[in-house]
């Protein structure tokens, strides 16, 4: 392991508030996230929140610009939605058009597939953790926002740990690179199977990274540890059920033994309580999933249909549901499929059962823990994979049969994402629906950040600090707004303000303020 004798912690976590005589406050753009977002706080009289809104400004057109493409096209094309996590949008689309053509992977293909997407969990869990959230935890959410990114945690953590983050992150991009073609917008999956097997020589590469990335892995559980749960300031806020806690449904891939599975598996949901209420097939998500569309943003909130959509509150008569590290940490009952992992994953749900959680664990700053643990499990089975004499084999595509339908789901670093195709006798295709994981969880993030606004901002005070604290409330489910915007309907999603040249609202159609 990395020498990590320092325990580090936070020093900022709170700041003083001052009083505001403002009536709407204006987070935008909100930081630390993929894509572009804002969130809009309106005050009443006394001071306090009305309302507050997580909104997503942004539109990509790919559900429609598909349409006429050739169908064993679109995990190549659907990639480009983000430059963060294009693996997920290759597998979901490679998953997607092995259902189309009715095509079985090999056994080795599946393991090829599955190899290079523990190489994007290592890069992106290792981004998320580091880059985006370890600011607010290892600086503290009050600290001076020059600080506040990667080039402060790394002054405050030092050079060492900084270098390895670097170099987790190089890893988890070479080894996509190895085996996708390219380290960015892979081009390897095809109907049944990949274009091309691996070689001697990149094998031992991958396992050489391997190895190291577990070293990281092991570093990452003990820096948690010792920056977040040795914290008690930090875990009185975690803990607080006022501000980061929702009581909702989780969803996630699971295999035959309820452990947790990123790359095939069953479609589970779970209640507030953790008991299983379905569990179906990628073929089947239509009966179980509906999206709903509010007015204030271009991102989609989809459901469980099963129970329907009844506005933005959590439990069980809320169809909200989550995804995503907590959400697959809640419906993965059996853990995880290796040792160290399970062994972390035990070890969590034992020290929230010790803190009173029973059922589902619905602090959304677990995001974090789960995630560091997804982390560890990426780097153990990257090893398991790649030690296997299978994955050697040339016998990496499986036969393929006339285009059709077809749906693929896999899970994201960000949760569960849904890539559902139709196509001409032709090949062409004909009909595209997307659910990415941060549009699963798009009504959680808007009620979590409303949560956290009205719990954090009485009587007008307001300071830096705290409206960072409501930025962490989004900031755990890691969303990806480029990937998520799909809503359009012909109609005005969006208010539109006329402000002067003080600032000033002078005009807005829905009056808000």
């Amino acid at each position: 392991m990395l020498d990590n004798k320092v325990i580090y912690m936070a020093q900022t976590i709170t700041d003083t508030p001052v009083k505001t005589d403002k009536k709407r406050l204006v987070i935008d753009p909100i930081t630390r996230l993929e894509g572009h977002g804002k969130i809009d706080i309106f005050l009443d009289d006394t001071g306090n929140v009305k309302h507050a809104y997580y909104q997503v400004p942004e539109l990509r057109g790919f559900e429609r610009f598909c349409v006429g493409r050739h169908v064993s096209e679109l995990p190549i094309i659907t990639n480009r939605l983000c430059g963060v996590c294009p693996a997920a949008h290759h597998l979901a689309g490679a998953r997607a058009v092995d259902a189309v053509f009715d095509a079985e992977p090999t056994e080795t293909a599946h393991m090829l597939r599955e190899l290079f997407y523990h190489g994007q969990y290592l890069h992106s869990h290792t981004a998320h953790f580091y880059a985006l959230a370890a600011a607010d935890f290892v600086l503290g959410p009050a600290a001076p926002k020059a600080s506040r990114n990667v080039l402060g945690v790394v002054e405050e953590v030092g050079l060492e740990l900084g270098g390895a983050v670097i170099k987790a992150r190089s890893f988890g991009q070479r080894i996509q690179e190895i085996i996708g073609g390219r380290a960015t917008h892979p081009c390897f999956g095809i109907p049944g199977g990949v274009s091309r097997p691996i070689n001697e020589e990149q094998r031992a590469e991958i396992q050489e990274m391997g190895e190291f990335a577990l070293e990281f892995g092991k570093t990452t559980q003990q820096i948690f540890k010792d920056v977040v749960l040795s914290n008690e300031k930090y875990m009185e806020i975690i803990l607080n059920p006022d501000i980061y806690y929702h009581e909702t449904y989780y969803m996630g891939l699971v295999d035959k033994d309820d452990k947790m599975n990123f790359y095939r598996g069953d479609v589970k949901i779970v209640d507030q309580d953790r008991k299983e209420v379905a569990r179906f097939q990628p073929a089947d998500y239509l009966d179980y999933i509906a999206e709903h569309v509010e007015q204030n943003t271009y991102m989609k909130m989809p459901h469980f249909k099963k129970v329907g959509w009844n506005g933005l509150k959590d439990g069980k008569d809320s169809g909200i549901y989550r995804v995503g590290p907590l959400g697959r940490g809640n419906v993965a009952t059996g853990g995880f499929t290796t040792p160290l992992a399970q062994e972390q994953a035990k070890f969590m749900w034992d020290t929230l059962g010790s803190l009173g959680v029973e059922g589902s664990a619905h602090h959304t700053m677990a995001f974090h823990w789960i995630r560091t643990i997804e982390l560890l499990h990426s780097c153990e089975r990257i090893l398991e994979l790649i030690n296997d004499p299978k994955i050697m084999s040339t016998d990496v595509r499986g036969e393929v049969g006339p285009p059709g339908e077809g749906v693929g789901i896999v899970e994201a670093p960000r949760g569960t994402l849904i890539h559902h195709y139709a196509a001409d006798k032709d090949g062409l295709t004909t009909m595209i629906n997307m659910i990415v994981a941060t549009t699963n969880n798009n009504a959680a993030i808007t009620l979590s950040v409303a949560k956290a606004a009205k719990a954090l901002i009485k009587d007008g005070m307001v300071s830096d600090g705290l409206l960072n604290m409501v930025e962490m409330a989004f900031r755990c489910y890691d969303p990806c707004n480029s990937c998520g915007t799909h809503a359009l309907t012909g109609q005005r999603l969006l208010d539109v303000d006329v402000i002067d040249s003080n600032g000033k609202v002078v005009h807005n159609e829905n009056n808000l303020d």
